[in-house]
């Protein structure tokens, strides 16, 4: 019985550090990107789908900058390795 909850408590952990790997991994970038450092990813009238189905950013509450502009990269220092 005792072999049946180790191995129920290392799936669990394995799927919880998985799901928590994807979700670093999600947030490695960001559309909170200050409008003098955008990079421009569409084009003159592109719309927010358009614009979402490249990868990018859409924020149009800038004038003069671009609507459209690649996401800024974050660094996320790797994490250590507990041993068991």
């Amino acid at each position: 019985m005792a072999a049946m909850e180790n191995k129920v408590i290392c799936a669990l952990v394995l799927v919880s550090t998985l799901v928590l790997g994807i979700l670093a991994e999600a947030q490695t970038e960001t559309c909170t990107v200050a409008p003098r450092e955008r990079q421009n990813c569409g084009f003159p009238g592109v719309t927010p789908s358009q614009c979402a189905n490249k990868g990018c950013c859409f924020d149009n509450t800038v004038r003069g900058f671009p609507w459209c502009f690649h996401p800024k990269t974050i660094d996320v220092p790797p994490e250590e390795e507990c041993e068991f």
